[in-house]
């Protein structure tokens, strides 16, 4: 398997090439050359495959590099009862016939990000010892990422972590639990924004290639390839708990912000999971629903990213959203390049919007006042208590049900996460796994800084 840019350069690299770098030289995202497919027969194959066998089978497609053995050693290394609470890895949680969700956030910090973040660091640490190197992990955050990729990072030979978060935009226990990190190799930066601020920086980090080359920077937010790959699997598993036969459909509502999530679902689609629908479910910050509606992208700037309820959402720069653009436009990557060139955005002509049906993707968004009405219903007509981004998938899910297919809502985060609107909408706390009672009140370690790439890299300098 190789691996081109969405934006025009052709130069085909294998997996390991590009698993440390991030974004490609020409500043565009790494996809496969074509998608492998998987038929009704290799979907029976993989019926009764416990969740890491399945994480092989998928990810062994993709990857070609790493000897099987030990691909096969990592993945059953990553994906355990132990780190993520259950032996399915992620279970449905029945709603009522036709509806569930998919439980993704039983790692070690709550969210969806663990799913992919743990395999990202035991891929990090395999490779980086297999070539003697180290790498400087630059990442940016609006909530979950970080605490993931920290978590996932922390204590790995050869690895430093520089996470930009967008200060005071964060829920405090999202906040506490990058800060409380203590390990040295872990760097935590508060930067004086939004987070379009703070993955802006990091896009211009990883364009300086001199910088990039010289300070080994590498990056673990969903524009690397390898994280989304790993999202790629429990759609797999998630149709396969479903359903019992191979001619079942089913939906998938994705709770989106930068569009990472959701894009592990479109290349499972373009494999030929039988995916009817991917719903893309958002919050105030509506850049993507607009546009599967329109046609037109239009990402907004500081002053008009609203600050929300569900604020691991609050983005309107969908960085992996150029991947689907690529295959929307037939792979045609001096149009992508064209387009994401443009300030403000661009609108797709007649015959590129009518395209968008042909993918499966249709789009809704949500307020606070659907989330409250929407964590209220779910926990007293179906006794699940869920977190705010969550709520939005279920609120925008419940608009596009069809019938003889089946809806699932993929869980992003644990409500303790957001407690306080959990608190607004049901007046209860919501229980938290032992060991984080009080991880609010632990010492801090963060540094604040200003939007400001060239004070960034020089924190990053006098760090490595």
């Amino acid at each position: 398997m190789r691996y081109i840019s969405t934006r025009g350069d052709r130069t085909e690299r294998r997996f390991c090439e590009i698993l440390l770098e991030g974004l490609a030289p020409d500043g565009g995202l790494y996809l496969p050359v074509a998608y492998p497919q998987v038929d009704d027969a290799t979907l029976s194959r993989w019926r009764g495959l416990s969740y890491a066998e399945l994480a092989f089978e998928i990810l062994s497609l993709f990857i070609d590099d790493i000897p099987a053995k030990d691909l096969r050693s990592i993945v059953q290394r990553t994906y355990t009862a132990e780190v993520f609470g259950t032996p399915e890895i992620t279970p449905l949680k029945p709603l009522e016939p036709g509806l569930a969700l998919q439980a993704l956030s039983n790692g070690p910090t709550l969210a969806f990000k663990d799913m992919a973040m743990q395999l990202l660091g035991q891929l990090f640490e395999y490779e980086l010892g297999r070539r003697g190197e180290q790498l400087n992990i630059l990442g940016a955050t609006s909530g979950d990422t970080g605490s993931a990729a920290e978590y996932a990072m922390r204590g790995k030979q050869g690895v430093h972590v520089f996470m930009l978060s967008p200060q005071g935009r964060m829920s405090p226990f999202q906040q506490a639990q990058m800060f409380s990190l203590q390990d040295a190799n872990i760097h935590n930066i508060a930067v004086e924004g939004v987070f379009d601020d703070c993955q802006d920086i990091v896009k211009a980090v990883s364009n300086d290639l001199d910088f990039k080359r010289k300070y080994k920077i590498g990056t673990v937010n969903s524009i690397n390839w390898a994280r989304l790959l790993a999202q790629v699997v429990y759609y797999f598993a998630g149709y396969l708990y479903a359903t019992k036969g191979n001619a079942e459909k089913v939906s998938f509502t994705v709770p989106s912000g930068n569009f990472g999530n959701v894009c592990a679902g479109h290349v499972a689609r373009m494999m030929g999971l039988p995916i009817e629908k991917l719903v893309v479910a958002t919050n105030e910050n509506d850049v993507l629903d607009e546009f599967f509606r329109s046609g037109v992208y239009r990402p907004r700037g500081t002053a008009d990213t609203h600050e929300t309820s569900s604020p691991s959402m609050d983005i309107s720069k969908a960085s992996n959203f150029e991947r689907f653009v690529f295959d929307l436009l037939g792979r045609d990557g001096a149009r992508v390049k064209a387009l994401f060139g443009q300030a403000g955005g661009f609108a797709l002509d007649a015959d590129e919007k009518a395209r968008i049906a042909g993918f499966g993707f249709v789009s809704g968004s949500s307020t606070h006042a659907d989330r409250l009405a929407t964590i209220r219903a779910c926990y007293r007509q179906y006794g699940q208590l869920i977190d705010t981004h969550t709520a939005d998938g279920l609120k925008v899910a419940l608009q596009w049900r069809e019938p003889g297919v089946t809806m699932l809502v993929l869980e992003t985060a644990l409500p303790a996460k957001f407690a306080a609107t959990i608190r607004e909408a049901l007046d209860i706390e919501p229980p938290r796994p032992a060991g984080l009672e009080h991880i609010e009140a632990l010492p801090k370690r963060v540094t604040q800084m200003p939007v400001d790439t060239a004070a960034i890299k020089a924190f990053i300098a006098a760090h490595v």
